[in-house]
């Protein structure tokens, strides 16, 4: 068994930060014995693309998105996803 370094106390973020930065992590921890873990509410990157429409297609979302008081982007995003799961996409 490989006996790993004790990680030291840090007065600060910063001096743990700064510590980090110049030392390996494998000499202080056993990550094969690390449980993997899952962060399901962040956000998802986003990226922005541009597409053309009809005008009155984005007057009718629009008119849509007001009555169910959300923002027609979000609603459009709404109804893409919707449509992929109908796809099986």
């Amino acid at each position: 068994m490989n006996k790993r370094k004790e990680i030291p106390v840090f007065a600060t973020e910063e001096e743990e930060r700064r510590f980090w930065e110049t030392h390996d992590t494998t000499e202080y921890l056993d990550w094969t014995q690390a449980n993997k873990v899952r962060f399901p509410n962040l956000k998802k990157s986003t990226r922005t693309i541009s597409i053309r429409l009809p005008e009155d297609m984005i007057e009718k979302i629009k008119i849509r998105a007001n009555a169910l008081d959300v923002p027609y982007q979000s609603l459009i995003k709404m109804m893409l996803d919707e449509g992929l799961k109908k796809t099986g996409a």
